[in-house]
């Protein structure tokens, strides 16, 4: 299937490259405002200046090799003129006589980008020096800005920032000649913005140990220049080494720090390696003694001068204070916290010392960045006292929740801040180390807030192996670049499918942007890496989930049915690239899908087989095969990416098992074997265990009631138990109820099959005319008149058995044009975008954000900065409120449960909070916020939701309204179900029940 036919002629080339403002024309085409760089007797020169910055002949020799792969036609990088009509002049001012002279004649204009961080302009020059009659210009304002500049050209020609990364191959064309109007870059919306290469065991460097650079055995210098590269291309200047113990330090290879220099790669540390140094390798015991700053401060300092001699006159970022060794705490003699506050103070001014004396700079000038990651958070939160100058780099929880931001005081702070941000994790309560799955909108959502208050010094992005993170990592460094681009939650499919039409072409991209969204909404509701439920949920043993297969339509089947779907639709997409494309489609779309999929499948089948098992049905032993095959894909598309992609180039990269948690195992299941004569079972909706019914005309087994306002539907399962063949017959017993199938048999490869029961509601009879429901707070014992009783006959070698099923068909008067929810088997579930009115607040109003939440809609109240209402007066005379309009038919105390994204509070002053009424009663406050990293806590990240309730007295059968209240602004609200006391266990809320 995979066999690659390389195609000359490439038919989607322009609607690719058109998209990125760029036109490529033959000769004949050209206007005299094209610059040509390649046509049938031409090859532009690139002219530069060798006092320039080396990174400015990187870039300008990447896109030397950029255009040579689309056009076969290399352009000559040179220090001298060449006198040629076309030429791409680039170089940084002050350092470049090519651009200096430029400007000092006149010919072009650097005031907009002069003295600007990492800007650049491109412009079209006429006659810009003797002998060139064309120059296409591109002008620096510093050495990153020149690059950046440079390689803005590239992707405007149509080569990818993923090109050698994730093998895009450019589309070939004979000639290259672009337009454009003159270009002047902003300054990025974020200083600093870069990767940090984290728990590479499995991945990154078993492929440069053994792959790519075996000559080190490890991440080096040659490694470590493809990674710049990449940062590059992608408007990237930070980096965080990789600094698990199964790579050497950064610095222990002498050519890193080098190469990092030449490619202008500002070299920072993570929360755990302070001054630059890794910990984890560098510090030895027996040589070093006990890594404790109360009792062996000398040698630690010893360590960090050390570090600072060596990086001195190099661009890098010091990360300040001090955590233990292998992402722990610091150990301290006194176990109380103003000690520990008392001790890192102190750490820190002994590092600004060392600074002050080993680069002779006042250490305010030196990049420093503080973490407060996990316990260090506390330490800070109890009054540590930080130099004003050192960036604060807030942090997530690991799992995509920022757990604080700065508040207004601190925002003034001459050091700024930063986020250090998550899309891989290996810890506590569950790793996510394979695949990349953290939902591209919750990352908008969570950075954008942190942009919002002023984090905008440093982003770091934990990418884990960089591989399969390819886009989020494209996303996050494009926000960082400019966030002016992302002011809405639609800006992140716009840019999916931007980028989808970049790297796969026009025809594919909307159906590419759409199977990414769809895996992404799944991975939120439960990440694939969380699908085992073990170790950490005492609700579940090992193995078994919180997914319903007996309830709301069975979560499992239907978790099942769209991953199938995901799978057959990411499978039929694959046929329709280009073969110059497929190994591009393979690594960024088609392994990370099918591998979400599989794993999904591979557990769901377990499950379904133990829980078919306990009912005696032969169909167990399939689901157990099923599940043993997804295992068996993931293993063999694995050793594809490993060993096939470009000829093994990316073999020992991609690992299916990181850490081999009981996750990535295949799982236990059960076998059937029954001997006896072949024969049915049935198993219905609302119930565990199988049908166990032989008297003919008992309604003793009964599907859940039937609604007319709801247009219920439930199912039965038929089934075969012992050997051979059986036919089976089902037979409603009046007109009104409907069967997707009402026959069949049963043999060795077909051994069940779901009927979907649903009701004719034009054929059953109206219940009484009244103005209000009947009293009774259990739905089931509904007054005879507005239920109507009848059965369901399942016949098969000779025996009947009968499910009772129950239409509830009343004819309320009120009801008859009434737009809102209804009350269904004792709940009313709703959507939270689903509002029936919305009222703006005195400072603040509802958006709804799409692409997030378990309904792929959520709704919050903004701006975030607002501020938080205390008093209940506040809330119902300045908040903004969502009204829902509801009917029920019962009454009494009700459980109000919201499901909310898990977020955190902005900062100290600010909770995660809204309110709740239902009709005319006082708000209720309900209060999200989690401490620590408390159970709670884990089940929400586990979960990506938190679920919290209010009792809510419903005084009467009838219309009613619920009200939500913003109390802080932010909370991101997903679901509601008022519980009248029907609700049954469910992993998600049950589906909406809106009036239809």
């Amino acid at each position: 299937m995979r066999e690659l036919r390389i195609n000359k002629k490439f038919n989607n080339v322009l609607l690719l490259l058109v998209c990125f403002q760029v036109i490529i024309t033959s000769a004949q085409e050209q206007t005299a405002t094209d610059f040509t760089m390649v046509a049938e007797n031409v090859t532009t020169g690139i002219l530069i200046d060798k006092a320039d910055a080396k990174v400015v002949g990187i870039a300008t020799a990447l896109l030397a090799d950029d255009i040579e792969k689309i056009s076969g036609k290399k352009p000559v990088v040179s220090f001298k003129k060449n006198n040629q009509n076309n030429t791409i002049i680039a170089g940084t001012i002050g350092n470049s006589k090519w651009i200096d002279a430029m400007i000092a004649n006149g010919k072009i204009s650097v005031a907009e980008i002069k003295n600007g961080w990492e800007r650049f302009q491109i412009q079209i020059v006429e006659n810009p020096m003797a002998g060139i009659d064309k120059a296409l210009v591109v002008v620096g304002s510093d050495r990153r800005g020149t690059a950046y500049g440079v390689l803005e050209l590239s992707r405007k020609i149509g080569v990818s920032p993923w090109e050698w990364w994730a093998d895009v191959t450019p589309a070939k064309k004979d000639a290259i000649s672009i337009t454009l109007n003159k270009i002047v870059s902003k300054s990025p919306s974020v200083k600093y913005r870069g990767v940090f290469l984290n728990d590479e065991d499995w991945g990154l460097q078993r492929w440069a140990a053994l792959n790519y650079e075996p000559e080190t055995g490890d991440i080096g210098p040659k490694t470590y220049a493809k990674v710049f590269e990449l940062l590059l291309r992608l408007r990237a200047n930070t980096i965080w080494p990789a600094m698990h113990s199964s790579t050497k330090p950064f610095y222990s290879y002498p050519k890193n720090k080098f190469v990092a220099d030449d490619y202008a790669v500002v070299i920072g540390t993570s929360h755990a390696e302070p001054m630059l140094s890794n910990i984890n390798t560098e510090w030895k015991h027996d040589e070093m003694g006990e890594y404790r700053y109360d009792t062996n401060s000398e040698t630690i300092k010893s360590l960090f001068t050390k570090r600072v001699k060596e990086t001195a006159k190099l661009e890098g970022i010091y990360t300040t204070g001090m955590r233990g060794e292998h992402d722990s705490p610091m150990i301290v003699g006194e176990d109380d916290t103003d000690a520990q506050v008392n001790l890192l103070e102190r750490v820190i001014t002994d590092q600004r010392a060392i600074l002050k004396k080993e680069t002779k700079k006042d250490p305010t000038t030196i990049p420093q960045a503080f973490v407060p990651y996990k316990e260090v958070l506390n330490y800070y939160q109890s009054g540590l006292k930080l130099p004003e100058d050192i960036t604060l780099v807030w942090t997530d929880d690991n799992y995509g929740y920022i757990r604080q931001l700065s508040n207004p005081k601190e925002q003034e702070r001459s050091g700024g801040a930063g986020v250090y941000y998550h899309t891989s994790y290996w810890g506590r309560p569950h790793d996510y180390l394979w695949l990349n799955s953290t939902n591209p909108v919750l990352m908008w959502e969570e950075m954008s807030k942190a942009y919002e208050f002023k984090s905008r010094d440093i982003w770091i992005l934990n990418c884990g192996d960089i591989k399969p993170h390819e886009y989020n990592i494209e996303l996050f460094l494009d926000m960082a670049w400019n966030m002016d681009d992302f002011k809405q939650s639609t800006t992140v499919k716009d840019h999916t499918q931007k980028w989808a039409t970049r790297e796969f072409g026009n025809e594919t991209a909307s159906k590419i942007t759409d199977v990414l969204f769809e895996n992404n909404r799944l991975a939120y509701i439960r990440r694939p890496e969380f699908m085992a439920w073990s170790q950490v949920e005492p609700v579940t043993k090992e193995g078994e989930t919180t997914l319903t297969q007996y309830h709301y339509g069975d979560e499992v089947t239907q978790r099942l049915e769209n991953y199938q779907s995901l799978v057959d639709d990411t499978e039929k997409l694959y046929e329709q690239i280009p073969d110059y494309r497929k190994d591009a489609f393979y690594q960024l779309i088609y392994y990370p899908i099918i591998g979400a999929s599989k794993l999904n499948q591979k557990w769901l089948y377990s499950f379904k087989n133990k829980f078919s098992a306990k009912q005696g049905r032969q169909s167990a032993n399939t689901f157990g095969a099923l599940s043993a095959n997804a295992f068996k894909r993931i293993e063999k598309e694995t050793a594809y990416y490993n060993t096939q992609l470009k000829n093994g180039k990316w073999n020992y990269i991609m690992t299916m098992a990181p850490r081999f948690l009981p996750v990535f195992s295949q799982p236990s299941t059960s076998s059937i074997i029954n001997n006896e004569v072949a024969s049915i079972g049935l198993a219905l909706e609302g119930y565990q265990m199988e049908l166990n019914n032989t008297i003919i005309n008992s309604y003793a087994d009964v599907l859940p009631v039937f609604n007319s306002y709801t247009n219920s539907s439930y199912f039965i399962d038929v089934f075969a138990k012992g050997k051979g063949t059986v036919h089976w017959e089902a037979r409603p017993k009046v007109d009104w109820i409907k069967l997707s199938e009402s026959k069949g048999s049963f043999d060795e490869k077909n051994l069940e099959k779901r009927i979907w029961v649903s009701i004719d509601w034009s054929k059953v009879p109206k219940g009484e005319n009244k103005k209000e429901a009947p009293l009774g707070h259990d739905f089931q014992l509904i007054p005879p008149s507005f239920k109507v009783n009848s059965a369901i006959d399942f016949i098969s070698n000779g025996k009947t058995m009968s499910v009772g099923v129950s239409a509830y068909n009343p004819k309320f008067k009120t009801l008859e044009n009434y737009k809102g929810f209804v009350e269904d088997k004792g709940y009313v579930s709703i959507n939270a975008e689903n509002f029936s009115r919305k009222l703006d607040g005195k400072e603040t109003n509802w958006q709804i954000f799409d692409g997030l939440g378990y309904t792929n809609k959520v709704i919050t109240a903004f701006p975030r900065t607002a501020k938080p209402l205390v008093t209940i007066n506040e809330i119902l005379n300045e908040s903004p409120v969502l009204e829902y309009d509801f009917y029920t038919f019962n009454f009494g105390e009700v459980d109000v449960n919201l499901q909310v994204v898990p977020t955190h509070a902005a900062h100290n002053g600010i909770g995660v909070r809204c309110a709740v009424a239902i009709d005319d009663a006082t708000p209720v406050l309900i209060d999200f916020e989690t401490i620590g990293r408390s159970d709670e806590w884990k089940q929400s990240v586990l979960n990506n939701a938190a679920v919290h309730s209010a009792k809510q007295i419903v005084n009467k059968a009838g219309e009613h309204t619920l009200k939500i209240w913003m109390v802080d602004p932010g909370v991101m609200i997903d679901q509601v179900l008022i519980d009248l006391g029907g609700w049954k266990k469910s992993y998600a809320f049950p589906k909406e029940t809106m009036i239809k």
